[in-house]
């Protein structure tokens, strides 16, 4: 029997905030049966067509050492480099710099309570069609 990601979950301290931040990362929304608001202990997005969700939970605990687990970020309608200086406006950190000479490469980045991403080139840039 196999099983399928319901929605991937975030400590958080302020679930609004690192919420929101990933609301502008991902343009995923409200679950239209249970919206979202204020004060909310755990809050959910869930993505435009379906599939897993992103779940933000209130912890007492802060983050402490780096991420076991992280996601990796194409930007759709930007390149990388303009997704990183935009994420940097929304209250991101570059935590590492991967970029390399030749324009590959990546940058990890962090949210507002420091959970890493990493931000990869635009399937454009990789010479993918969209």
């Amino acid at each position: 029997m196999t099983s399928r990601v319901q929605h991937t979950t975030f400590d958080c301290a302020d679930v609004w905030a690192v919420a929101t931040f990933w609301r502008e990362l991902t343009g995923y929304g409200d679950d239209p049966a249970d919206p979202n608001v204020p004060g909310d202990t755990e809050l959910l997005l869930v993505p435009p067509g379906g599939g897993p969700g992103l779940l933000f939970a209130s912890v007492p605990e802060g983050k402490t050492v780096k991420n076991r687990l992280h996601m990796c970020m194409t930007p759709l309608e930007r390149t990388r480099d303009e997704e990183v200086a935009h994420l940097l406006t929304v209250g991101a950190t570059v935590v590492s710099d991967q970029r390399t000479e030749d324009g590959a490469g990546w940058v990890v980045m962090g949210d507002p309570e420091g959970n890493e991403f990493c931000v990869l080139r635009s399937d454009a840039e990789r010479g993918l069609s969209a």
